[in-house]
Formats: structure tokens, C-alpha cells, sequence
């Protein structure tokens, strides 16, 4: 039982809080402004709470199924996924970086990463990370970046997939948690963006969230080489929280009519309905 007392302190972009799940010895749950950021049990980095992040791990676990990684996260939470990749994929080298340096100082000030891990962590905004990587320099790029509950407009761009892409060796992978509900004018966007950069994309989604009865986290996948679909549907379906892998024809369905999108005209992801993230 985690008898610790919740903790709330006033970081660069909001009101951050780490409530202890009292059912697990070392569990946390960060929120920021109300909104879900990360859980962490930092007794167990391979338990994974959110849909969201067990589809992300998914994409990990697919990208490698065994080695070392070198991963850049684009933005940090409480290093969840990079918490989880050190586990799995021990001598991975990873750089965290995370926008809001009062939160990355809570974060590591209260749920440390252990001992002996490598990790990079930077505050950094995400865009000028991509832009600053050297080229051909990572084997995956996981993008989890929100604003409160919205993915930034500078990340959303054909200019940022282009960044993504330059940074990736070749083969490489980039992953993104973005959020939107039917009709997808959002998601519609970011498929037709990204096509414009990566030759082979799928999205891992709940099948509430693709069939408009709910909205929710949708992770969108880019590489330049042909993905491992099919090692991805069987790892959703086998899921607790099962989800749905979408790729080819169904893919360009969801993207009807969308255009890409520019630096110029570029708007954060949809504001979600009340209640639809928040927590207490």
C-alpha cells in the first residue's frame, strides 16, 4: 500500500500534482492542470496504466524485439516510456526532453530514475530538439507532447515531420500521441502531413474512439520502411485494453480530403469535451 501524501506545486505551465495510487508500493499518478500526464510505479517500470502508453510500448517493443535503442521522447511527464525502454532494452541511450523545467525538476526530485540509468534529460522545447539532432541519429523518435490537454501547432507540421524524418536513421521510426475524435479533422491532417514526409504509416486506435463513440488518444506511426503491422494488430488485439491497427486503404479513409499542414497555418490538436481527460 503507497501511503505517501499527494503533492501540488505550481510548474512553468501549469499546476502540476503526483497523487500515489494507493494500491501499488511506488505508484504515481502526474497530472498538470487536471489533465493525466504519467504513471509511473517505479518499483515495476513495466507496468504501464495508460491505453495510450501500453500502444506506444507496442510500437518499442516492435521497432526492436530485442537490443539497445537509441530513443529521443519528446517530452518527458514522469519518463514513463523511457523508464520502461531502460528496462527492456537495457543500454538504450535515450534523451528526454521536456519544455517545462519546473516540472522535469518535481519529476526528478520525487520519482528519480534508479541508479545507474543514462539517461538524458533536457529542458527543451520538442521542435528545436528535432531541428538540433544530428542527422541519421536515432532508431525511434516518440513524440507526447501536450500543452495542457493539446498537442502544440509547431508540432504539427509538415516542417516538423521533415525534422523527425532527418533525425531518423534509415528504417527508423517515429511515433506520436495525438488525440481527436469523429469526423478526425485533426487526425485527418496529421495522416496527410506525415504521408507527405514518411512513405509507410499506420495508426494503433481504441475502436470507441475510431467508430465516433468517444474521443480519445489515437498513436500515429511514420517510417521510412515498411512497419511491422502486423506484429503491431496482434500485440493490440492481445491488449487488456484492446485497439484496432489501421493502415493502407482504411488509413487514406480517415485522411479523405484532409490537406497538409504548414508552419504557417498550423492550430493545436481539438480542445476535448469536459471530462474527457481530466482527473478529480
Amino acid at each position: 500500500m503507497n501511503e505517501a501524501l499527494p503533492l501540488t506545486r505550481t510548474v512553468d505551465h501549469g499546476t502540476a500534482r503526483l497523487l500515489p495510487d494507493v494500491d501499488r508500493g511506488r505508484a504515481w499518478l502526474l497530472t498538470v492542470d487536471g489533465a493525466p500526464q504519467s504513471y509511473v510505479d517505479l518499483d515495476d517500470p513495466t507496468h504501464l496504466e495508460f491505453e495510450y502508453t501500453r500502444r506506444l510500448a507496442h510500437v518499442i517493443d516492435a521497432v526492436a524485439p530485442a537490443g539497445p535503442l537509441d530513443v529521443l521522447h519528446l517530452g518527458g511527464g514522469g519518463f514513463t516510456l523511457p523508464r520502461y525502454t531502460a528496462a527492456t532494452r537495457p543500454g538504450s541511450r535515450q534523451r528526454v526532453v521536456e519544455a517545462d523545467a519546473a516540472l522535469l525538476r518535481l519529476v526528478l526530485e520525487n520519482l528519480p530514475l534508479p541508479d545507474g540509468d543514462e539517461t538524458r534529460v533536457e529542458a527543451e522545447d520538442a521542435r528545436a530538439a528535432l531541428e538540433s539532432a544530428e542527422p541519421a541519429s536515432h532508431d525511434l523518435i516518440v513524440a507526447d507532447v501536450f500543452g495542457g490537454s493539446r498537442v502544440p501547432a509547431h508540432l504539427t507540421t509538415r516542417q516538423c515531420a521533415e525534422a523527425a524524418a532527418r533525425a531518423l536513421r534509415p528504417g527508423g521510426v517515429y511515433a506520436a500521441n495525438l488525440a481527436d475524435g469523429a469526423p478526425f479533422p485533426f487526425l485527418g491532417g496529421q495522416l496527410a502531413t506525415c504521408a507527405a514526409v514518411f512513405p509507410h504509416l499506420c495508426v494503433l486506435i481504441e475502436p470507441g474512439v475510431l467508430h465516433g463513440r468517444r474521443f480519445g488518444n489515437v498513436v500515429l506511426v511514420a517510417s521510412g520502411a515498411p512497419l511491422p503491422v502486423a506484429e503491431l494488430a496482434r500485440a493490440c488485439a492481445a491488449d487488456p485494453f484492446p485497439a484496432r491497427v489501421e493502415d493502407g486503404s482504411r488509413l487514406r479513409r480517415l485522411a479523405a480530403g484532409a490537406t497538409v499542414v504548414q508552419d504557417e497555418d498550423a492550430v493545436p490538436s481539438p480542445q476535448p469535451p469536459p471530462g474527457s481527460f481530466s482527473v478529480g
